[in-house]
């Protein structure tokens, strides 16, 4: 983390937002581990408490946000103390973004449930399990304010990307192949979505810390590898 300063007390502040995005952090992986392993396994409690559970990320943001106010007005920070409390600001958001993400899986594991069975639920896992990967990252690329393992971390981002679009084409062509699973694999295809979108914001994180130790945006352009906007599938 950033230098210790002479004023203690800003120190102390800083800490306290510091261990508010960390519990964000552990809280949203934790969840996102939760919502997959629900739709995988069919179970219907696990995907409840993780639902319940999206409130302690929202409720932890809002004292992310309270805390980034007091050292703002408090204490003006400048040049790199400031990037340190905006980039704390920042991931937060993206964090409350990852949890509802999860969330939002774990609603579509409750209407999964009533569905018959597509055996390719399972493949929700290795997305899953990636993500989760990325987050967990970069959250350890925050406690030690290291860019070049936020950088891997982006980089890992177009991985998924395919990832998704490989499940977007076998849930696709599934569709086509079993019209009565159409309404499951509608379900599995928003979820797979959502954790696509989970990498996205993940890599958010990994660019805002980049930009927090160096003060400049990055100059490549992020790699993506999500072609499902332009993909047809014909029946055969």
């Amino acid at each position: 983390m950033p230098t210790r300063h002479i004023v203690t007390a800003y120190d102390e502040q800083l800490n306290v937002m510091h261990n508010l995005v960390r519990e964000m952090g552990r809280l949203a992986a934790e969840q996102i581990g939760n919502a997959v392993a629900a739709i995988a396994d069919r179970d219907t409690d696990l995907a409840a408490q993780v639902m319940e559970r999206d409130g302690r990320i929202d409720a932890l943001e809002q004292q992310v946000e309270g805390q980034v106010v007091r050292l703002l007005a408090l204490r003006h920070p400048k040049a790199n103390d400031l990037r340190v409390v905006i980039a704390g600001l920042r991931i937060a958001n993206n964090l409350e973004r990852i949890g509802d993400f999860a969330a939002n899986v774990a609603k579509r594991s409750m209407t999964l449930h009533s569905q018959p069975e597509v055996a390719l639920a399972r493949s929700m896992l290795p997305i899953g399990q990636a993500v989760a990967g990325m987050l967990g990252d970069v959250m350890r690329a925050y406690d030690t304010n290291d860019a070049d393992a936020a950088l891997a971390v982006r980089r890992k981002d177009a991985d998924v990307d395919r990832a998704y679009t490989a499940l977007f084409r076998e849930l696709l062509t599934y569709m086509m192949e079993s019209p009565a699973r159409i309404t499951a694999c509608t379900h599995l295809l928003f979820a797979a979505k959502n954790l696509e979108r989970i990498g996205d914001h993940a890599t958010n994180i990994a660019e805002t810390l980049c930009f927090r130790v160096s003060g400049q945006p990055l100059d490549e352009e992020r790699a993506k590898g999500d072609d499902t906007a332009t993909m047809t599938v014909m029946p055969d």
